[in-house]
């Protein structure tokens, strides 16, 4: 109300508005305001201050708009322009593409017409249409990504339904959760001697006799996590067949599952020639502690043998870590062994201690195996607890008959003291040719081995006459 008690602004019309203000006006209700001819020439542009990408604009003054705007959006300028002259009405708005000079720039944009004074002039006001169509074509990519999604799982599923039908062993999937059937093939019904839609949804226990739902499906769990490739004996209901249930354990959408095959006893007795399974069955159940580890060292599996020389609980605190961190010497006796094993294939009674989880460290005999996995060699350790051999067998050597040859010759010519010194060189000089030899005459090596020096075991090499042999010779 006006201070004459008068509407200010009556309906249908607006007060007068100053130029430079009307402007501000415009520039802030839309994106981009425009001012042109009848015939199309730009008068004016005017831009929101908060959208800089139509700049581009306010260079094209004097310009016909025509030349800004892309090839399909002039006819619909010409039609939109031509009914707006006429007068026909209302007016809707027309949505515009701008091009720069060099046909790269794009912007989409929806203007209104208005006519803004009695010289001809006309006001296109306009809003940004590039949010708009970015969520489009982000709702376009989304669609099309789900499509390929679904036609992708659609191609998995096929594969899955042609596996399990063409599997001969009996398959189930099991919900580790709830310890319900999920999935079956044909050959689980007829082994089962029910339909599928029977076993699915049903407790994986009640295939069996005299099993418990928690007990049966958290020990196949636990097993599968041993990675140890053990079975379950179980007796089916209802005919009463014994089978063998191989757990396998995975993760899918959040949730736990086994894979169980289930093989009749009488189909999985082994040949006695089946080399795989009878290694298989020394690698678990032999008394020989047997890893096999990469060439950098990590242990890729350990049986339970190796578990027990060093009191370790389980498999899964051994993989990963380095064999040389339960060797007493560490790197030295790693590299020793597996250096001989690359130049002559195998390495047998390599004599170390094995330190334990707990300390207490034993003393072993090792022997190495080169083996080649594709590409890289992996390396195959057999180790025996030295303290229960029976008897040790003492490594020959090439200089030592003649050496205790010749002490023996000094009983009765020396005294007691000179023999034994005599013989301390003798052992001496013997165990220093040994750890060359073993370390391929690798002085650092071999000076680690012995608990010497580097200075040390040269200053023995002069004193044995060791250093001018030529054994791959290091000087």
């Amino acid at each position: 109300m006006t201070s004459r008690g008068t509407k200010y602004w009556n309906s249908g019309a607006i007060p007068l508005i100053a130029p430079d203000i009307l402007g501000d006006i415009i520039a802030q209700v839309a994106d981009v305001g425009v001012v042109i001819s009848e015939n199309g020439t730009i008068l004016s542009v005017l831009v929101n201050p908060s959208n800089d990408a139509f700049r581009e604009l306010e260079r094209w003054e004097g310009r016909n708009i025509r030349a800004v705007l892309a090839i399909e959006s002039v006819a619909k300028f010409e039609q939109r322009l031509g009914e707006f002259l006429q007068a026909k009405g209302f007016i809707r708005p027309v949505e515009l593409n701008h091009i720069d000079e060099s046909g790269k720039w794009s912007s989409p944009v929806r203007y209104s017409f208005h006519r803004i004074g009695p010289d001809g002039a006309i006001l296109l006001l306009g809003r940004d249409l590039r949010p708009i169509a970015e969520m489009q074509q982000q709702l376009v990519e989304a669609q099309l990504s789900l499509e390929r999604d679904y036609e992708t799982q659609r191609e998995y599923d096929t594969r899955f339904r042609v596996l399990m039908d063409s599997t001969t062993e009996a398959v189930l999937f099991v919900s580790v959760q709830s310890g319900e059937i999920i999935e079956a093939n044909g050959a689980a019904t007829v082994l089962l001697d029910r339909a599928v839609e029977n076993l699915v949804g049903t407790q994986f226990s009640d295939c069996f006799e005299g099993r418990k739902r928690g007990d049966i499906v958290e020990g196949l769990a636990t097993q599968a996590i041993s990675d140890l490739h053990k079975k379950t004996t179980a007796n089916l209901r209802g005919n009463g067949m014994m089978v063998d249930v191989f757990p396998t354990l995975f993760r899918a959408a959040g949730e736990r599952i086994l894979l169980c095959r289930l093989v009749p006893i009488d189909a999985s007795k082994a040949k006695s020639d089946d080399l795989g399974k009878n290694l298989q069955g020394l690698y678990l159940d032999g008394p020989e502690a047997i890893v096999f580890a990469s060439e950098s060292g990590d242990v890729l599996s350990a049986n339970d043998a190796f578990l027990d020389l060093i009191d370790a609980a389980h498999d899964v605190n051994v993989r990963g870590r380095s064999l040389s961190d339960y060797l007493q010497r560490g790197s030295v006796d790693f590299k020793v062994m597996t250096e001989n094993a690359i130049r002559a294939g195998r390495m047998r009674n390599y004599a170390t201690k094995l330190n334990g989880s707990y300390g207490n460290p034993r003393s072993v005999d090792v022997s190495v195996t080169k083996l080649s996995a594709g590409t890289q060699n992996i390396f195959a350790f057999v180790l025996r607890d030295a303290n229960r051999a029976e008897a040790t067998q003492s490594r020959p050597h090439p200089t030592s008959d003649e050496s205790m040859r010749s002490v023996a010759e000094l009983v009765g010519s020396a005294t007691l003291k000179d023999i034994v010194a005599e013989t301390t060189n003798v052992v001496e000089k013997m165990c220093i040719e040994t750890a060359v030899e073993l370390t391929m005459n690798n002085r650092v090596a071999a000076a680690e081995m012995l608990g010497l020096s580097r200075q040390s075991l040269y200053v023995k090499l002069r004193k044995f006459g060791l250093l001018s042999r030529e054994i791959d010779g290091e000087e």
